[in-house]
C-alpha cells in the first residue's frame, strides 16, 4: 500500500511538473509573439497572439493577464493591444552585463555601414530564432525593407538566420529542418531542400546570401559570430537594395561581413 501511494505521489508530481513547464513555455511563446508583432504594429490583440502562438484564445487571454499582473506585459486599453511591460526593461538592465554583446558590436556595425553604405545589423540567436539586437543605417539614400531592432526570424530565414543555422552541429540542424515547414509561411524558397542548398553555399563561401527571399528588393549577406564556447551565437549582416548587390559586390560585402564577424568573435572571447 505504501509503495502504491508513493508511486501515485510521484505520478502526480510528474504531472504537475509537466503542466507547469507547459504553462511556462506558452507564456514565453506569447511574450515573443508580443515582442515581434509589437515592434511592427504597435501591439498585438489577444486573438492574433493566440493564433501565432498556437494556443486557444481563452488560454492565451488568461496567460496574458497573468503576465500583465507581473508587469511583464501591459494592455493598451484604447486599442486592446498587448505590449511589452516595464518590468522587462528592469530585468534587461540586470541581464545586459552578462549577455549584451551590443556594446562590443557598435563600433564594428558603424564601420561596416560607413564603409559599404548599407544597413548593418547584429542578430542574436535565441533558441530556434534570431533577433535583431542592434543596427546602423547606411548612407545610401535608397532604403530596402527596414528591419527594426527586436524583429525575429526563424533559423534559416534571412541572411542572419541562415548564417547561424549553417554553423550549428549537423545533427541539430537536421532535427530542426525536419521538425518545421518554413515554406508554409515564407514560401517554397524556404523548403528544407532549398535551405540545405543555401547552407552548403554559406559554408563554402563563409557568408550567407539572401537574394530578396523575404522582400523582393531587399538583399543581404551575413556572417556567423561565435561565442567563447565556439557556438554560432550571433550574426553580422549587411542589407540593401537589389541594384547594389551585384555578383561581384556580393562577394566584397560578404568578405567584409566575414572579417567583421571574426573581429567581433575575438572581442567576445576576450
Amino acid at each position: 500500500m505504501e509503495r502504491l501511494q508513493a508511486d501515485e505521489h510521484r505520478n502526480e508530481k510528474s504531472s504537475d511538473d509537466g503542466a507547469g513547464s507547459n504553462v511556462i513555455a506558452k507564456a514565453a511563446t506569447l511574450m515573443r509573439v508580443v515582442a515581434n508583432a509589437g515592434t511592427r504594429a504597435g501591439g498585438v490583440t489577444t486573438a492574433t497572439a493566440a493564433r501565432h502562438a498556437g494556443i486557444p484564445r481563452p488560454t492565451a487571454h488568461r496567460i496574458l493577464m497573468l503576465l500583465a499582473h507581473e508587469g511583464l506585459l501591459e494592455r493598451d486599453e484604447s486599442s486592446a493591444r498587448w505590449l511589452l511591460g516595464p518590468e522587462l526593461q528592469l530585468l534587461g538592465v540586470q541581464s545586459a552585463s552578462r549577455h549584451d554583446v551590443t556594446r562590443k558590436a557598435r563600433e564594428i556595425l558603424d564601420q561596416l555601414s560607413r564603409e559599404t553604405g548599407e544597413d548593418a545589423m547584429l542578430y542574436a540567436r535565441r533558441g530556434s530564432e534570431v533577433v535583431c539586437t542592434a543596427s546602423e543605417e547606411g548612407s545610401f539614400p535608397l532604403r530596402s525593407h527596414k528591419v527594426v531592432e527586436g524583429t525575429r526570424f526563424p533559423l534559416g530565414v534571412g541572411s542572419g538566420g541562415l548564417a547561424v543555422l549553417a554553423h550549428i552541429p549537423r545533427t541539430e540542424m537536421e532535427t530542426y529542418l525536419s521538425s518545421l515547414q518554413l515554406q508554409t509561411i515564407y514560401g517554397p524558397a524556404h523548403s528544407a531542400a532549398a535551405i540545405r542548398k543555401r547552407i552548403a553555399e554559406t559554408r563554402a563561401n563563409g557568408y550567407s546570401f539572401n537574394p530578396g527571399l523575404l522582400a523582393s528588393n531587399s538583399f543581404g549577406v551575413g556572417a556567423a559570430v561565435f561565442d567563447n564556447l565556439g557556438s554560432p551565437a550571433y550574426a553580422l549582416c549587411l542589407t540593401g537594395v537589389e541594384d547594389r548587390f551585384t555578383q561581384r559586390r556580393v562577394a566584397t560585402l560578404g568578405r567584409l561581413a566575414l572579417e567583421a564577424a571574426h573581429r567581433l568573435s575575438k572581442r567576445i572571447a576576450g
